[in-house]
């Protein structure tokens, strides 16, 4: 045994189906194993406000050690944890191979499903987690659903935070009357052709995502012609869902049906030769890492998670192998990007700054620290003001580096981070400059003029 680790963390498949799993007895002992070597090590101290409540609990205790915490307190650190998976891919010098074997987030996510198998699960969480559904009945009433959500509208979000538990203060995504689906149906693919001798000759189906397909089609429609514009065919898809809002809720019998029904549908286009290119970091993520350890014996997940590809990390792939064509154009007043979590945890490196770094005399600077953002987890009164605490030193270096935009992979963690910079710059008594938050494939879309800038 050593002390700490440098060996890339390794996760196990999650045992959800094993009735261990939901013993309250386990659990409880499996906490205080795993809390006790944080309480003795404590790198983590600044990454979420579990790990505050937990070394509060501790100190503030009759003894100053883990004995001295009542498990009836153990919900306080539970709440506060986003499965962001950063003290897992960045911090804990315990995880496995390490023989400690420390996992928080997945403990977190254990806890839960004991939870949710008991029948304490919140309604409001459960219904907004219905993101396909959810979409289908708002598309053709988008605009009184958009009005009825609006912040300003104070009589109705007022109700909404006394029924549901969302807090009035919440920036809510808005939904849009044309969803990126049906809007792509009736537009034919046109790879670029204009460059003599060059085409990447690769083929993509782009994982429209519950996010943009419903709320920010913008998205969808930058990748599709940047794509386009650099030789890549493409072809749009969207089975449903992911599941990772149930992911959060810990439902992970929801999770597994819906990555045995998406990977099945998607199985046809890797056998025409299409790569997945996911459109949000969270979906990346499932593909990539959770579905393969909630459903290890599924062939079509295993398969699917070695043929995605993030969106970023995609472009920059083929600017490496096959080149880009001229035409990339300066971004004003450059870029803040915010490298969020849900793309860190897939360890790819930061794909995002290095594909607006294609982008010639362009000022690029990074925010790596988590938004505080998660889910619902920045939306409901429980943990609202949790999250603009997670996210303040985030706010604070967008209003630093005063760039003309702002971007992140997660459309979550970007308008949580435009709402709180807004917030904190006018309060200060500064200027703001950025009007929108992007996604980054939206402001190279930008730079090679394929759409307006924001």
């Amino acid at each position: 045994m050593t002390e700490g680790s440098l060996d890339a963390p390794k996760r196990e498949p999650i045992a959800w189906k094993n009735d261990d799993f939901y013993d309250a007895e386990k659990i409880d002992a499996e906490m205080r194993r795993i809390f006790d070597i944080c309480h003795g090590c404590r790198r983590c101290f600044n990454l979420c406000d579990s790990f505050p409540r937990l070394f509060s609990l501790i100190d503030d205790g009759p003894t100053g050690e883990l004995d001295g915490v009542k498990s009836e307190d153990f919900p306080k650190i539970v709440e506060a944890c986003t499965l962001c998976d950063m003290c897992f891919m960045t911090k804990c010098p315990y995880v496995p191979p390490h023989p400690f074997n420390v996992d928080f987030p997945h403990l977190m996510l254990r806890y839960r499903a004991a939870e949710v198998r008991a029948g304490k699960t919140d309604f409001t969480a459960r219904q907004l987690a219905e993101m396909d559904r959810n979409g289908r009945l708002a598309v053709p009433v988008a605009p009184l659903v958009n009005w009825a959500s609006d912040r300003d509208n104070r009589l109705t979000r007022s109700a909404m935070e006394r029924t549901l538990h969302i807090d009035a203060r919440a920036t809510l995504p808005k939904f849009r009357s044309r969803t990126f689906v049906s809007a792509t149906t009736r537009e034919p693919d046109r790879p670029n052709t204009s460059a003599p001798g060059f085409t990447a000759k690769r083929k993509v189906a782009l994982f429209a995502t519950c996010f943009v397909n419903y709320n920010k089609p913008a998205t969808g429609h930058a990748a599709r012609a940047v794509l386009n514009h650099i030789g890549v065919e493409t072809r749009v898809a969207y089975p449903g869902c992911c599941g990772m809002p149930f992911l959060e809720q810990a439902e992970l019998a929801r999770v597994a049906e819906s990555a045995t029904r998406v990977s099945r549908a998607l199985m046809p286009l890797l056998d025409e030769g299409f790569d997945i290119v996911t459109l949000t970091a969270s979906c990346g993520l499932m593909f990539k890492f959770e579905w393969p350890l909630i459903v290890p014996e599924n062939d079509d997940v295993r398969r699917l998670s070695d043929a995605t590809w993030d969106i970023d990390e995609y472009v920059v792939m083929i600017a490496r192998e096959h080149g880009l064509p001229p035409g990339l154009n300066a971004i004003a007043d450059g870029v803040s990007v915010h490298l969020a979590c849900h793309a860190r945890a897939q360890n790819m490196g930061p794909k995002a700054a290095e594909m607006l770094r294609l982008i010639p005399d362009t000022k690029v600077e990074v925010i790596e620290r988590c938004s505080g953002h998660g889910g619902t987890f920045g939306a409901v009164t429980p943990t609202f003001e949790v999250a603009r605490k997670v996210g303040r030193p985030v706010f604070r270096s967008a209003v630093n580096q005063a760039r003309g935009h702002i971007a992140s992979d997660c459309p979550l963690a970007a308008a949580h981070i435009m709402q709180g910079a807004r917030e904190l710059a006018a309060a200060d008594g500064a200027e703001f400059k950025p009007r929108t938050p992007e996604h980054p494939i939206e402001i190279f879309a930008h730079a090679y003029g394929l759409m307006e800038e924001a």
